[in-house]
């Protein structure tokens, strides 16, 4: 059973969820945020609610044994994973993330996201996420191939260019998409370009893809920031994870004109008052593998990096960063979340009560996905656009959802995340209702 509070945006009734026996109730993990979530749209559903349980149950999740042979002559096993979340609105599109931590729940809730977040964008897919519990900075190039590989055939039987679609998501990158396009094709017996995004150019990638996800976070927080009257220029910008989506979207809000003054990752926390030269600190990062040590900044707690004074946040690195200890010490008028899932229902209330704007992942983050579709469109048809034009396209799709989501919460007086689920999930529904049910 779970039991989601009351929020502003609906009355708090206890909602009594049959969960599959292969969860816990007392631990469901990411699975859970996702559920009350869920809970806090159904009021706005309307006829639609009735098919509200296809979102609470994913249409499909495969748990491999991946079997490696290490490099000193022993055999390791690993688990893997892939689940499909929703397939009513298209193939099933999610990445794939190597973590010593990834959990059956996380997949689920990561594959959930992925079909709200397809919806929101309004691209014509459906949603899906895969995982291997491993530590991939312990393993030596050969062992991470021969895993990807493994791993991939072992998930072959439910991906594909029109049925699944991988993609790069934490610790996975080109490379692991190149070996798992090129697996899945030599099974095939065929090149299918198309049965992973996020690939390298020369192999059917797409450009632009690499820089999509923050870019995506940069222009919807433009576009959040002239709803409440925040300047750009000038704004203090403290983020979470320095990578692909951190540190791009970093640099264009650098810049714009905003002073990053505060960066956190793996390695360490990172504050100069004003604002780090941010070029300078990537190239730090790509030399060094993290933000710990750069030059031209203080060291900060870790602990402190939530109390910095900024305008914007953006949390991009992995889910249940902001949590109710210390939702209440963020002083930034608007948090952009370019990590997936990093904002606990919890902390969620604690910030909307702080008058602090949430812009969700399911909107927020969206821009990496809408470039993957640019991909597989560009590899079915064999003819690829110039950056710019993905550039434009991917801009000009998100200020549209952007604007639509804005418009709902406006409507109904409910958050930007309630409002991002209200236009994804009738989507969805509407979909599974026009379907129908087979047989």
């Amino acid at each position: 059973m779970l039991h989601p509070t009351g929020t502003p945006d609906t009355p708090g009734t206890p909602t009594v969820h049959q969960l599959p026996s292969y969860l816990q109730a007392d631990k469901l993990g990411p699975w859970g945020n996702y559920l009350q979530q869920v809970d806090r749209v159904t009021p706005y559903l309307g006829h639609l609610a009735r098919w509200v349980e296809t979102l609470k149950r994913p249409k499909r999740s495969l748990i491999v044994d991946v079997p490696i042979h290490m490099d000193d002559g022993t055999i390791a096993h690993f688990e893997g994973y892939r689940v499909q979340h929703n397939t009513s609105r298209g193939p099933g599109k999610g990445g794939v993330r190597f973590h010593q931590d990834v959990t059956l729940s996380e997949v689920m809730a990561l594959s959930a996201w992925m079909s709200i977040k397809n919806a929101a964008v309004n691209v014509p897919y459906g949603g899906a996420k895969g995982g291997i519990r491993v530590d991939p900075k312990k393993l030596s190039q050969g062992e991470l191939e021969r895993l990807t590989r493994r791993y991939t055939s072992e998930i072959g039987i439910i991906i594909g260019p029109t049925k699944d679609i991988p993609a790069p998501d934490v610790n996975t990158n080109e490379q692991i998409m190149a070996w798992m396009m090129d697996t899945y094709s030599m099974n095939e017996g065929a090149t299918a370009t198309g049965v992973v995004t996020g690939k390298p150019v020369d192999l059917g990638g797409s450009l632009g893809r690499r820089e999509a996800t923050g870019r995506g976070v940069f222009t919807v927080g433009v576009e959040a920031a002239h709803h409440i009257g925040l300047k750009i220029e000038g704004a203090r910008v403290a983020v979470q994870g320095f990578g692909n989506v951190g540190g791009i979207a970093g640099k264009l809000f650098a810049e714009a004109g905003a002073h990053v003054v505060a960066v956190q990752d793996h390695t360490g926390s990172i504050y100069r008052e004003g604002g780090l030269d941010v070029p300078a600190l990537l190239a730090h990062v790509k030399e060094t593998g993290g933000v710990g040590g750069f030059a031209g900044a203080d060291r900060l707690d870790n602990d402190a990096f939530w109390g910095v004074d900024c305008e914007i946040l953006i949390p991009a690195a992995l889910e249940g960063q902001i949590t109710g200890a210390n939702a209440g010490r963020i002083k930034a008028r608007m948090v952009i979340e370019g990590a997936n899932g990093p904002t606990t229902t919890e902390a969620d209330d604690i910030l909307h009560d702080k008058g602090v704007l949430v812009l969700p992942d399911v909107i927020a983050n969206a821009g990496g996905v809408t470039v993957s579709y640019f991909e597989w469109v560009q590899d079915f048809s064999s003819f690829f656009w110039s950056e710019d034009e993905i550039n434009a396209r991917l801009v000009r799709i998100m200020k549209e959802a952007f604007a639509g989501v804005w418009q709902v919460a406006q409507e109904h007086k409910v958050t930007v995340r309630t409002a991002t689920f209200i236009v994804a999930c009738k989507r969805i529904l509407h979909a599974r209702e026009m379907r129908g049910l087979y047989p």
